[in-house]
């Protein structure tokens, strides 16, 4: 299995391997068979930036997390793993680690010249991770190939917050006492009963605790992940003795249960024998034991987190539901102290201000003529009015002569169109900010992905549909576009010759028709105000 050797040789990559350099960066030479290439192999070889999971997975890679796996499977692996569940040589492992780049760049590769085969991989700024010796190329997706072949880290892993907690599994497991080590994964923070349980779980195995904590993206309730690490971190006085890693773990197409399976062999590497079930789907694998822990509740009596069914029920408290608590934050509530520690709070407060006060993104989409545009302009106006809110308005006119300039009104320019304002949208809300949007955004791709920006910027997201009908936007038709398009003037016309794709996931649906500018903005006004996002007041 070609994708997984620990020995490749740069004319015939034997040996040992140190990479000289490129641009500054070096190999750290900690692997057993370190590269040795000319500068100007390096120099020359082609770079490619991952998707954010495929970075992740490298990541695991080059730190040993993913052994016995020292680089991306070929198609053997894969053909094996979907067949058996077992890797060519019948190793098993759970999901396919793959990377994918262009079909243009992965041609200037050559699999049969190991001098014309090394890409290099670079983080989402640009900066030189790792170096990939690629023995094979297999087809992908329609524009794509898959590439496999053993990877090298380049440079000192790169950077980023609270990059000293991400550790190596070599580096914590030479600092783990010995013993059993008891490991949990807190992608959500931890509040009093899951902090019972995992006090109650090392005592109960006289373990030493590891926490590992995923940071390759927002957690499952929307956390960004540095916020995810600061809860983490508030709640270690509460902990028993503790290692507390941060480290990537994607989710990859599939099912919960591998992905499951995938986090147990990453804990096993990492030292520890005996996991904590953080879900229905954990299970044991990698030499180690999965504990399922026993539900708590508050006993009302003296205070303490006890078994369920040892709290007579007049005096059980269940725990705050995770809706309960995102409804405490959303309104500006501070959460208990019976079920959050007061520091986990305050983090949470910090990362999750009330929906007033948090960012949002009001994205208006439509037709041309449907009266998006007057709407969110009014909007805006009435918002700056109050003052209440910081308010930047993308109207998709502007935005087409500033942001957007120079592209076209193709369906791969118009994608890449409503991505930057949805992007450019989310880092407003990043900061608190209220972003009007108002282009046609007629594909439901293109909306999900401005959705999902928002979302992992720590901001709210209010779809608009303006549902005017094409007759009524016809008769409107303030630029004399959809007669240009009739009389086949102009291709490209949303609605006339290219398709719309009606929200599915609209907060709010408005048909202009038989509203005045000032009730259709109303109508919004009031969605946002019953919904927490502006202070509750009279709305005329």
């Amino acid at each position: 299995m070609e994708s997984r050797r620990a020995c490749v040789t740069p004319v015939e990559f034997c040996g040992r391997l140190a990479v000289v350099s490129v641009n500054g960066w070096a190999v750290d030479g900690s692997g057993p068979a370190d590269w040795v290439l000319p500068e100007d192999v390096l120099r020359d070889a082609p770079t490619y930036t991952p998707k954010p999971s495929e970075l992740a997975d490298l990541e695991l890679l080059v730190s040993g997390a993913y052994t016995p796996l020292t680089g991306f499977l070929g198609s053997a692996d894969l053909i094996a793993l979907r067949r058996t569940g077992r890797l060519a040589d019948g190793t098993t492992w759970p999901v396919p680690v793959t990377l994918e780049v262009p079909r243009t760049l992965a041609e200037q590769l050559d699999v049969t010249n190991p001098l014309r085969r090394v890409l290099i991989l670079a983080d989402l700024e640009g900066a030189p991770v790792a170096a990939l010796d690629a023995t094979e190329l297999y087809p992908g997706r329609k524009t794509t190939l898959g590439v496999a072949g053993p990877v090298r880290r380049l440079g000192d892993g790169g950077h980023g917050a609270f990059r000293r907690m991400r550790r190596t599994p070599a580096e914590v497991r030479g600092s783990l006492p010995p013993g059993r080590i008891l490991g949990v994964i807190a992608d959500r923070p931890l509040h009093r009963p899951q902090l019972a349980q995992i006090a109650r779980a090392a005592r109960t195995l006289a373990a030493h605790l590891v926490v590992l904590v995923p940071v390759d993206g927002p957690g499952p309730d929307g956390l960004a992940p540095e916020a995810l690490v600061r809860c983490v971190l508030a709640a270690r006085d509460r902990m028993p003795a503790s290692t507390i890693v941060a480290l990537p773990l994607p989710h990859h197409e599939g099912d919960d249960i591998r992905d499951a399976m995938l986090r147990t062999r990453v804990a096993a590497a990492y030292g520890v024998t005996h996991l904590l079930a953080s879900s229905e789907s954990m299970l044991s694998g990698g030499g180690l034991r999965v504990l399922v822990p026993r539900e708590l509740a508050y006993d009302g009596r003296d205070g303490q987190w006890r078994s369920l069914d040892d709290i007579p029920p007049r005096h059980r408290r269940l725990p705050l539901t995770v809706a309960e608590i995102e409804d405490h934050l959303d309104r500006g509530t501070i959460l208990p102290e019976w079920h959050t520690p007061p520091a986990v709070a305050r983090e949470l407060a910090r990362a999750r201000p009330p929906r007033r006060q948090r960012g949002l993104v009001v994205f208006f989409t439509g037709l041309s003529g449907s009266g998006k545009s007057t709407m969110a302009t009014g909007l805006s106006d009435a918002l700056l009015e109050t003052g209440e809110r910081s308010v930047t308005l993308l109207d998709g006119d502007i935005v087409r002569r500033h942001l957007s300039a120079g592209l076209t009104f193709s369906a791969e320019d118009r994608d890449t169109n409503i991505r930057r304002i949805g992007w450019v949208a989310a880092e407003v809300g990043r900061h608190g900010g209220v972003a009007i949007c108002c282009p046609i955004a007629p594909f439901r791709d293109s909306r999900a992905a401005a959705r999902q920006f928002a979302h992992n910027a720590g901001a709210g997201f209010v779809l608009v549909h303006v549902a005017t009908p094409l007759e009524e936007c016809e008769r409107r038709d303030r630029k004399g576009l959809y007669a240009k398009a009739r009389a086949g003037l102009i291709k490209g016309m949303t609605g006339i010759d290219d398709p719309y794709e009606e929200p599915l996931d609209a907060e709010v649906t408005i048909d202009t028709t038989d509203l005045s500018q000032g009730e259709a903005v109303t109508t919004v006004l009031r969605y946002l105000g019953s919904n927490g996002w502006l202070d509750p007041r009279p709305i005329p």
